[in-house]
């Protein structure tokens, strides 16, 4: 499956992965999505994802998904910036969800960080996800 956006395709096999209660995805490699499962593992949304080269041209991560009383951890998540509308916020403005229970994935000069980082940071950026 070719995709122009990366993120959004991580967000749709997530997404599909827990509607069909399946314990294990894979994904396509990218630094980007690299860089968002590593966040989604250290924030405990993913148990643990790994990345295997079958050959030169073609690797993937598989991706554990977690659930809590059978139930997916993840209960929402939505793209934010997409190709055809990029959604850039300063560091006061960067958005709360659901009263800080969830968390959104911001694109900063410091890398892919977590709302709260990038407000301790000061940086703001291009939002990629909003997670609940």
């Amino acid at each position: 499956m070719f995709s122009n956006h990366s993120v959004s395709d991580l967000v749709a096999r997530i997404r599909n992965g827990h509607m069909s209660g399946k314990k294990v995805i894979s994904s396509p490699v990218s630094n980007l999505v690299e860089s968002v499962l590593k966040i989604l593992k250290e924030e405990g949304y993913i148990l643990n994802y790994s990345k295997f080269i079958e050959s030169k041209k073609f690797a993937r991560f598989d991706i554990h998904l977690k659930y809590y009383l059978s139930n997916p951890v993840i209960t929402e998540i939505m793209v934010v910036s997409k190709p055809g509308r990029r959604v850039y916020c300063a560091a006061d403005k960067i958005p709360v969800v659901k009263n800080g229970l969830g968390m959104i994935l911001i694109s900063t000069s410091k890398g892919v960080v977590v709302d709260h980082v990038a407000r301790n940071y000061n940086v703001g950026g291009e939002i990629l996800l909003k997670i609940f």
